[in-house]
């Protein structure tokens, strides 16, 4: 009797078939797409966020990005009345700074950065349980000064206003994988 041989074929067709099947029982899984919260946590209220910095409106801002986030997940619902809601996210923005990080050749700044920092903590609701905790989120986004003033400010609004759903995007990915 001979023995067998698989083809090269045959091997790479086995491969193909094995990885994902590996690749499944090692616990791997797309990010954003799991939960470490009780299935039961499906109405989520967002506190009004305390703002301890000098940027008004920013804890706003913050708010409105993560609410729509949680949206977007379409396993919770956002509610507006406390009393609803499985689980309560509240936090406090603590930190928020400009800063140039480019000149130009005559000296003016070009491009800023914005950091944003907060402490954020998830809940279930009556002082129960805290779900996840988090003391140091750090955000930073890059933005292009213009040579007019008044563009420059509404510039800086647009860019609070990316930071603010990369922020909301990083939170609830952290929160629902238990980062």
């Amino acid at each position: 009797m001979k023995p067998s041989r698989l083809s090269v074929r045959g091997l790479l067709s086995l491969g193909a078939i094995l990885a994902p099947m590996l690749l499944l029982g090692c616990g791997y899984a797309l990010v954003g797409r799991t939960s470490t919260l009780p299935e039961d946590v499906r109405n989520i209220y967002v506190e009004a966020l305390k703002n301890t910095t000098r940027r008004s409106q920013l804890e706003q801002v913050l708010a409105r990005a993560i609410a729509d986030e949680f949206v977007t997940r379409r396993r919770f619902e956002v509610v507006s009345n406390r009393t609803e809601a499985h689980g309560i996210l509240s936090g406090t923005v603590s930190l928020f700074t400009i800063r140039p990080v480019v000149f130009d050749a005559a000296g003016r700044a070009s491009e800023y950065e914005i950091v944003i920092g907060a402490s954020m903590t998830f809940a279930r609701p009556n002082n129960g349980p805290v779900l996840w905790k988090q003391d140091n989120y750090s955000f930073r986004e890059l933005y292009e000064a213009t040579i007019s003033e008044a563009d420059f400010f509404s510039r800086q609004d647009t860019a609070i206003e990316e930071v603010a759903k990369k922020f909301a995007q990083t939170l609830v990915i952290d929160l629902l994988e238990g980062f």
